[in-house]
């Protein structure tokens, strides 16, 4: 087995006038999973369906396992290429077992792989059980199983959490996670789900509009994103106008002490998150006694149960968010200062690009 299990080139696919994938290229490592990760109609779905043989390309190349399966002049079936597929709504035949399902066009060896399978993925003991008698994580485990079983060199996935309840999600990707990665299992999964995607992916693929914006690490995408869609979609994000000044960037939050490699007075977006912005109660807010003081407040909150979210009106009209722990609370209209908190670097962009 090659160290990259999947190659994609330059992968097109228009509908029509529609284009749904543009000039896509990323590999994936054998045993990593990469998470393909965007708004719904952002072009993940049918990339899915490409690298599953079940759509066909006008333009580009994909290999699997060192093969060659597709260009503008090679198809090869879905059932020639090595893929497995776990769909949206499992697909499992309500008409067969358990063990029936998972061994389904399996030859000689079937009964002690299906065994196996069924360790795996935890249902030991539940292979004489029909489909609707499992609960709905249990049945999303016999998809995973029957995927699995037949050894594919890729395991595809198009958002297969998204019928599970917001408890049971989280619990089965977890357990999801852990098969395979004791199966050793490269793996592509579609979602929309950003949490979902920065803990199950080695790799985050980010697309917008049939492009890729990014991919890197979960805490690449997070951290580092490299253009403005990316910070936007990933996390509660706000961007704040700011202007380069010789000791950094000015903004309505303050000088935010970043140099960049722009000149004086260009115009920039800086990112920001409710976790990178400090607030406490302000002393010197508007009153009778101290009337030329911008007038900082808070005008909303949510609370989380682990934290309180603020949303701070600053002296502009802009409004910003400020997370806070649980323990502190204040009322709608109390009077605030905010600043950056600055122990880490923020995503600043110029003409929507990141720089630095």
């Amino acid at each position: 087995m090659p160290e990259t299990t999947v190659r994609c080139h330059n992968l097109h696919k228009r509908f029509g006038r529609l284009t749904a994938v543009e000039n896509v290229t990323f590999t994936v490592a054998t045993g990593a999973i990469l998470a393909l990760l965007g708004p719904s109609g952002c072009g993940k779905t049918t990339l899915l369906r490409l690298l599953a043989g079940f759509e066909q390309l006008d333009e580009g190349w994909i290999e699997i396992a060192g093969r060659l399966v597709a260009d503008p002049r090679l198809h090869a079936p879905p059932e020639k290429r090595r893929v497995g597929m776990v769909f949206q709504d499992y697909a499992i035949f309500p008409h067969l077992t358990v063990a029936q399902n998972v061994a389904f066009g399996l030859g000689r060896e079937a009964e002690a792989r299906t065994a196996a399978m069924l360790e795996l993925v935890g249902l030991d003991g539940l292979g004489e059980q029909m489909p609707h008698e499992l609960s709905g994580g249990q049945q999303q485990r016999v998809a995973l199983a029957r995927a699995l079983a037949p050894e594919p060199a890729v395991l595809l996935l198009d958002e297969p959490f998204s019928n599970l309840d917001t408890t049971l999600r989280a619990q089965v990707r977890r357990e999801v996670r852990d098969v395979l990665k004791q199966s050793q299992a490269t793996a592509i999964f579609v979602t929309h789900d950003q949490e979902e995607a920065l803990f199950l992916g080695d790799q985050v693929a980010v697309m917008n509009e049939g492009r890729l914006e990014q991919v890197g690490t979960p805490q690449e995408i997070f951290h580092r994103p490299q253009t403005r869609f990316v910070a936007g979609f990933i996390g509660q994000t706000e961007f704040l106008p700011g202007r380069v000044v010789a000791n950094g960037v000015e903004t309505p939050l303050g000088l935010l002490p970043q140099t960049l490699s722009l000149p004086t007075g260009a115009m920039v977006e800086v990112a920001v998150r409710p976790d990178d912005i400090t607030m406490q109660m302000n002393p010197n807010a508007v009153s009778a006694e101290n009337p030329g003081v911008p007038n900082t407040q808070v005008v909303d909150h949510r609370f989380t149960g682990m934290a309180h979210i603020y949303t701070v009106r600053l002296a502009d009209g802009r409004q910003v968010h400020s997370w806070q722990p649980h323990t502190v609370e204040l009322e709608e209209g109390a009077a605030v200062e905010v600043a950056f908190g600055l122990d880490h670097p923020l995503p600043c962009f110029y003409q929507g690009r990141a720089v630095q």
